[in-house]
């Protein structure tokens, strides 16, 4: 199932974010004045990348207050499903839970006509958190929910979604090179209709690699792997759109792309557009990269 609509949030005053760079080593403390105006430009040019290649793009705009440095990237506190259902999410940081404004709630219900609101936040005064698709990797042809535990993804959070959409769970434990756990699973990890794009060798035990494997095979797809090397370069944080092309858009960035090796390219280049654009100053600053920044929207 893939998308041809997305829900985006430009961002007000972006910046660096301390509450999330406790547990997000891909955050670097950058304070120079033009990252703002930088950040604009790059969440401006990946609107008018998809817009040229015929992605449907719902864009409200951010408010001054309060004040959320990371209201870039909504997949987190938000999901859109094929049921009419969306989810909000219980997140890690406090001003991140400020990102679920009430005029961006309205343009949802009012603008994109989802009405069918599943509320997962209140585990927030559990300190039980689940970051929406950037906690999850949703292959929603096979309905399964990746995941890889963290202090940003609690399995009882992660069953109770799937118990409410219908979704097989598939939990693993994956580190980085230092030994820490990636904060997200779509940093290392990507699903499109016929590959699971991912970095098989930051999972910690054989055990789950083999669980994985299984998965994957249920689900009918092809595993492409990427070294941690390329998840630093953010080459598992992409997102399948279908535009108006015959081949659906594989929608990055322009780091995650020249990570990518010849072979991978071509293989990947089999089934869909590769699509990016430079977005260096969200990535550095803000620790996420294209597919944070875009909500998919079924149907």
């Amino acid at each position: 199932m893939i998308s041809k609509r997305v829900f985006m949030v430009r961002p007000h005053t972006f910046g660096y974010n301390p509450q999330t760079a406790v547990n997000n080593p891909f955050q670097f403390n950058i304070t120079k004045d033009a990252i703002p105006e930088s950040a604009l430009y790059e969440f401006d040019t990946l609107v008018k990348v998809l817009q040229s290649k015929g992605v449907e793009v719902h864009v409200v705009q951010d408010t001054e207050d309060p004040h959320t440095p990371d209201a870039l990237f909504p997949n987190n506190w938000i999901s859109f499903h094929e049921t009419g259902q969306f989810f909000l999410y219980p997140m890690f940081a406090a001003n991140r839970r400020a990102e679920r404004k009430a005029p961006v709630l309205k343009y949802i219900t009012e603008q994109l006509s989802f009405s069918k609101r599943l509320d997962l936040s209140f585990y927030e005064q559990q300190n039980f958190f689940l970051e929406g698709t950037g906690s999850m990797v949703l292959d929603r042809d096979a309905k399964i929910a990746y995941a890889c535990r963290s202090p940003r993804t609690h399995e009882r959070v992660l069953r109770d979604f799937c118990m409410l959409a219908g979704y097989t769970p598939c939990i693993f434990d994956a580190i980085d090179a230092s030994g820490y756990p990636y904060y997200h699973t779509n940093v290392l990890m990507t699903v499109t209709r016929h590959h699971i794009i991912m970095c098989l060798e930051s999972v910690v035990s054989e055990v789950q690699r083999q669980q994985l494997k299984s998965c994957i095979q249920k689900s009918k797809k092809h595993l492409l792997t990427i070294s941690r090397m390329q998840v630093n370069a953010f080459a598992g944080n992409m997102l399948e759109l279908q535009g108006h092309s015959i081949l659906p858009l594989l929608v990055m960035s322009t780091q995650a792309f020249l990570s990518l090796t010849p072979l991978q390219s071509e293989q990947l280049s089999c089934y869909n557009e590769l699509v990016h654009c430079a977005l260096y100053t969200i990535e550095k600053v803000g620790g996420g990269s294209a597919r944070c920044m875009l909500a998919e929207i079924p149907g």
